[in-house]
């Protein structure tokens, strides 16, 4: 199969300081070396769907959904990681399209939220962990967001922690960069109503987002698009000003489509978003959460745990109800 090389005009150029991406010393593209977003037909709801063709369910959920491009979350439920991620970008690369792959294996993830806890046992292995993943796409083409929730959930961690995590979100920007060159890393910075810009910015820069292609807002919520436009516009004043460059941000479009009613827990009457697209007022538009995947043991996804499917969820997601 042939893959369309031809990448654009800036990508094997040297970049002068002050681009945003001072650091690069060559910049990958991978949009250009792929023909679109990979759709995995092996997400949660594509097997829902293939498990339950006669519900009445199916067919929405499989034309609305499952067939749509989105991210594949790699933890520690992934088993070997070098195999799971080789597996799955080795699909994606057959296919010639893009995957987008959600690195969420830091320790103490989520410690203040507390619904998806877990990561890692240590600094130590989460290096060999997420070196392994990058090492696992190598030279294909991708698009990796490097832990979510990791530059918000800072409230109730110590000067110590924070700065340990800051070291592991260094350490996995470096390895991306030594692994896997034709990757795109994004780091995660919250949503517009978590943290103000000026303080993501800080912490987007002591995290190492100088190294990082941009930044991912949104993921996992319900915020729309001119919010989130306006807060990565803002994200980007303040690293300007104070650090003197600027990143491309992405936005999580996945269940933004009704906008938020200030929950942020599996609430009623969202609605799936845009599809994945370059532009739309960011870098691109989004399917980082996968509709119908619970946030944890609440709101109208009581009884369930974070990332579980839940048809009828996503059934209603679809109409925005």
């Amino acid at each position: 199969m042939m893959r369309r090389l031809v990448t654009s005009a800036f990508a094997c150029l040297l970049l002068p300081l002050g681009t945003g991406q001072a650091d690069a010393r060559v910049l990958a593209d991978p949009i250009g070396m792929t023909s679109g977003f990979y759709a995995d037909p092996n997400s949660t709801p594509a097997a829902w769907v293939a498990a339950n063709p006669g519900d009445g369910r199916a067919s929405a959920i499989r034309d609305n959904i499952a067939s749509r491009p989105m991210a594949r979350w790699f933890g520690s439920w992934s088993g070997d990681i070098g195999a799971a991620v080789g597996s799955y970008v080795g699909a994606a690369d057959a296919a010639d399209k893009l995957p987008v792959l959600i690195a969420y294996n830091i320790p103490g993830r989520d410690a203040c939220g507390g619904h998806s806890g877990g990561g890692a046992g240590s600094p130590a292995a989460y290096r060999t962990w997420i070196s392994a993943l990058a090492s696992a796409i190598g030279g294909r083409p991708a698009l990796v967001v490097i832990e979510p929730d990791s530059l918000g959930d800072f409230s109730c961690m110590s000067q110590q922690q924070i700065d340990e995590r800051n070291a592991m979100l260094r350490d996995a920007l470096a390895q991306f960069s030594a692994h896997a060159p034709n990757t795109w890393t994004y780091l995660d910075a919250g949503n517009p109503a978590w943290i103000d810009a000026g303080t993501m910015a800080r912490h987007l820069d002591g995290a190492g987002a100088r190294q990082a292609h941009g930044f991912a807002s949104n993921i996992s919520n319900y915020y729309g698009n001119g919010r989130n436009i306006s807060y990565g516009n803002a994200i980007n004043s303040a690293l300007s000003a104070s650090y003197g460059y600027t990143k491309p941000f992405v936005i999580d479009t996945s269940r933004n489509g009704n906008d938020s009613n200030g929950e942020w827990c599996n609430p009623a009457g969202r609605r799936i978003g845009a599809v994945s697209q370059t532009g739309g007022g960011a870098e691109m538009l989004l399917w980082l959460k996968t509709p119908g995947e619970s946030d944890g043991n609440c709101g109208v996804g009581a009884g369930s745990v974070a990332g579980q499917f839940l048809p009828e969820v996503a059934y209603k997601m679809i109409y925005g109800y």
